[in-house]
């Protein structure tokens, strides 16, 4: 009898014949390692472990070990010989999940199994990561290159902003944001240019129509994808190559996905299609935390798992490992008036902790003042300030909020402001290695053609232009022949020359150099360090971003240097903002409750805890969105280890307007025997309840749907957030593109929310 034959029977049968194992010599030692791995566990996480087959739904509370209870089920499929590394896909959110994931299986089973090779280590990466793996071997499928670049929402609005100019479109009739929404919108849901086209009847939907199509023409000619092209790709290649299917479902028979709640309609089939020969597919997450419903996350996947897996077995983690109970007291009361989740009860031995704080403040500064002080007071009792979180709602309640630090010399870091990677000179560089990586690239072309200046202005741009599109030429090929085009006088061709030799030296620089060095040849042939030192304050940060960019990229100095390009251009498309916290810095953090997620800090405060605030005023009216507030307010407690701090104005001046709020239903959830009430006391309102608007929800659903009240196209007026246009209908709910790119894409109960048809 073998080891493996062992296990094999462990696996079928769920149980261990002891005595079998025991008559084999050295297996004593193997059953003791074998219990002693998973002794670290609790009893549902355990069981999660355990549970090796089929389909699995793990609905994991906040703090309750959920991602420890993922690795150690990828580590014991290895160990009990279920699966090899390589059989195992896990798949998570972020860059920095994905990398604690892959440091703790290694940790696990580095002792007994060689993971030194890609070839035995289980596949683990973000969705994004994983679908740029595949379409870099299966691209030229769709006749594209393999070798495209990935543009991120600058670069699209880039594109777009220059469509509208060409189309000569209005700028004030539609936005390049508004449109990319929509277009993003399209592709989550795997609509094509073609079948969004097919289904626009109205004007204004043709319009978009004809700039997606344009759209997908221009990434096409730049062999780029966006973002949400990623996904859609994978799945077209998985639909139209059943032999590109199998081969991923032979390769990854065992698929695990992390924050499954937090998954839209592209990555549901995606994984679906993966997953369908083995149904060996464990997904773990939280109807709770569920907030990302305006990028597309769809809360019924994890609602209705069991119902598209009827097999599926359920295990609830609901003891949790950060918060005191009274936090956690607090966070069920306000979350179990939703009606959309999965029931659990959360629980935890640190049953003492301070009361919920709930502070009363006058206005926005006043608010500001109360934190700083009490910030003040426990750094004076030796808190940390990296322990200390600061959210809100929307970014711009920040600014009030950043002048108060400041005047109290309290150090802080935003997270959510301007982007290392969207910094001009940063961009300006990184559209340079794109242009060496991928020669048509005619975007990133255009934004360095001229940068630093080589006296190539807009009306040379042009005429390279036309050049190219009478005889079907990118600008590339363009540049090749600029001596072909009599329109362009001497000193202008020999200057685009210089530049197009320089491109090309780079290019056969790429094939021996690491993309570090690269980034130096750059920058030194085309002095961008004297461009960028202009005797000023910001001239030197600047340049020290890109200092700090070369510092970035010899991370991959000991990769093959084509491989060593290609991939640092995509990790710089996929990092995310919370991938890069320091938290060796001892600074206090401040973010939107959207950011937080996954995070967690021993003091939190939340700011703006007042209807119209939080709840945000377009959820007021609308039961689904109002759900989601609740749950963005359930992840913002339960991210709080110690003491939770909830702040809120009697009044605030936000984007220019005086507001009146009564403080957040979310508050009066809480029960009174766990609140702490500082401040203006008697001034404790309850909010209003959907019954005071009249009718009640449920009796106003009874009355027309969306496809009743409106059709496709139509322009509508909503009171908070001006005009839009009906781009989707689906029984009581009608999704709306608004103008302003602040708002975006939209979904409202076509009988509650306060919007009216626009006739004329």
């Amino acid at each position: 009898m073998t080891l493996g034959s062992v296990r094999f029977a462990v696996n079928l049968d769920g149980r261990i014949c002891l005595d079998k194992i025991l008559e084999e010599s050295g297996f004593e030692r193997y059953l003791i390692s074998a219990m002693t791995f998973l002794d670290g566990l609790n009893d549902r996480q355990r069981e999660a472990a355990e549970t090796l087959a089929g389909p699995l739904l793990i609905v994991a509370g906040a703090g309750s070990g959920k991602t420890r209870a993922l690795t150690y089920r990828i580590a014991n499929l290895i160990k009990e010989g279920v699966a090899q590394p390589w059989q195992i896909l896990a798949v998570t959110f972020t860059n920095k999940a994905a990398g604690e994931m892959k440091n703790r299986v290694n940790h696990l089973l580095n002792e007994e199994f060689d993971l030194d090779s890609d070839r035995n280590r289980p596949m683990i990466g973000t969705f994004h990561s994983i679908c740029v793996r595949i379409l870099r071997r299966h691209f030229d499928r769709f006749g594209r290159d393999k070798s495209f670049v990935i543009y991120d929402t600058v670069d699209q609005e880039g594109i777009m902003k220059r469509l509208i100019k060409e189309k000569q479109i209005d700028d004030d009739r539609i936005k390049p944001r508004m449109v990319l929404s929509v277009i993003s919108s399209a592709k989550n849901q795997l609509r094509s240019a073609e079948r969004f086209g097919a289904r626009a009847t109205r004007s204004s939907e043709q319009l978009i129509a004809d700039l997606y199509t344009g759209y997908e023409k221009r990434m096409k000619e730049n062999n780029a994808l966006d973002f949400d092209d990623l996904l859609l790709y994978v799945v077209r290649l998985f639909k139209e190559h059943p032999d590109v299917l199998d081969e991923y479902q032979e390769r990854w028979r065992f698929v695990n996905i992390d924050e499954y709640q937090d998954t839209n309609h592209a990555q549901y089939v995606l994984i679906k299609l993966l997953a369908d020969k083995y149904r060996n597919l464990c997904v773990i997450g939280d109807s709770d935390q569920s907030i990302y419903g305006f990028r597309g996350a769809d809360i019924k996947n994890i609602l209705d798992f069991e119902k598209d897996y009827s097999e599926a077995k359920l295990v609830k983690l609901e003891q949790n490992y950060r918060s005191t109970q009274p936090i956690l007291d607090a966070a069920d009361a306000i979350i179990e008036k939703n009606k959309q989740r999965k029931s659990k009860k959360m629980w935890t031995e640190n049953k003492e902790g301070d009361l919920i704080e709930v502070w009363r403040a006058e206005n926005e500064y006043n608010e500001a003042e109360k934190a700083a002080q009490e910030i003040e007071n426990l750094k004076a009792d030796g808190v940390s300030l990296k322990d200390v979180v600061i959210l809100y709602r929307t970014n711009a309640q920040s600014r009030v909020m950043e002048e108060i630090l400041l005047r109290y010399g309290l150090p802080y870091k935003v997270i959510g402001g301007v982007k290392f990677y969207a910094r001009r000179e940063v961009k300006d560089i990184l559209a340079y290695l794109r242009v060496v990586l991928n020669i048509n690239d005619t975007d990133s072309l255009l934004r360095v053609i001229n940068v630093p200046s080589r006296k190539i202005g807009q009306t040379t741009v042009n005429k390279l232009q036309a050049f190219g599109v009478q005889r079907s030429l990118n600008l590339a090929e363009v540049l090749k022949h600029v001596e072909m085009i009599s329109e362009i006088n001497e000193g202008t061709k020999k200057r685009l020359s210089d530049f197009w030799h320089l491109v090309e030296k780079w290019k056969k620089s790429s094939e021996t150099m690491v993309v570090s060095d690269l980034i130096r040849e750059i920058t030194r042939d085309i002095n961008y360090k004297t461009h960028l030192l202009d005797g000023t304050e910001e001239g030197e940060m600047r340049h020290e971003n890109i200092l700090e960019l070369t510092s970035v990229a010899t991370k991959y100095d000991g990769l093959e240097p084509e491989v060593s390009l290609a991939s640092f251009l995509e990790e710089v498309a996929l990092v995310a903002d919370t991938d890069n916290i320091d938290e060796n810095l001892d600074a206090l953090t401040m973010m939107t409750l959207h950011s937080v997620k996954g995070l967690e800090y021993p003091y939190v405060f939340i700011l703006g805890c007042e209807e119209n605030i939080f709840p945000h005023s377009r959820s007021i009216f609308d039961p689904q969105e109002l759900e989601e507030e609740r749950r963005l307010m359930y992840v913002g407690v339960t991210r709080a280890m110690k003491k939770l701090y909830l702040l809120a104005a009697k009044q605030r001046t936000m984007f220019g307007d005086f507001q009146r709020n009564t403080m957040s239903r979310f508050i009066s959830d809480i029960p009174n025997h766990l609140v702490s009430r500082i401040g203006g006391g008697d001034s404790f309102v309850a909010p209003a309840s959907p019954s005071d608007f009249g009718e009640t929800f449920e009796e106003r659903k009874v009355h027309l749907t969306a496809e009743d009240k409106f059709k496709d196209g139509d322009k509508i007026r909503h009171v908070t957030f001006g005009d839009g246009m009906v781009v989707e209908r689906r029984g009581d709910l009608v999704t709306v593109a608004f103008s302003n790119p602040l708002y975006g894409v939209k979904k409202f109960a076509a009988n509650i929310a306060p919007i009216e048809k626009i006739t004329n």
